[in-house]
């Protein structure tokens, strides 16, 4: 069973940053393009970043500049390390697989899902 696990949230100040993790199981997800998602409260899932199998990246304009995504495909595991971060970056963090050679940024081509973790932002 392939299974995505998401760790790192938690609660930092304006400016802070965290690192997320998603660590993959069941299968190797070196060939699939990753993506992370969010979901701020009271709103829809919107994109935030995706990375290729050969690594090539795609960010939302909200986060360009701020955000990294990044892969280590011996470790099965997808990193987004956020900075600068922003009381508006506050939302429930998903990351998802899907088998791309593009990153993809629309939620429901993706075929696998984390539980998310929270994130919040305080001003």
């Amino acid at each position: 069973q392939a299974q995505l696990v998401e760790s790192g949230g938690g609660l930092v100040q304006a400016g802070g940053s965290l690192r997320l993790s998603c660590a993959a199981s069941g299968r190797t997800f070196s060939g699939y393009a990753m993506g992370w998602f969010r979901q701020p409260p009271g709103k829809e899932r919107e994109f935030v970043a995706a990375i290729t199998a050969g690594s090539g990246t795609y960010y939302s304009d909200s986060v360009k500049g701020r955000f990294t995504i990044s892969r280590d495909n011996a470790k099965n595991t997808v990193y987004l390390q956020m900075n600068s971060l922003k009381p508006e970056d506050t939302a429930v963090y998903y990351c998802a697989a899907v088998i791309s050679p593009r990153p993809v940024r629309i939620a429901n081509m993706y075929d696998y899902w984390g539980q998310g973790t929270q994130v919040t932002v305080s001003s």
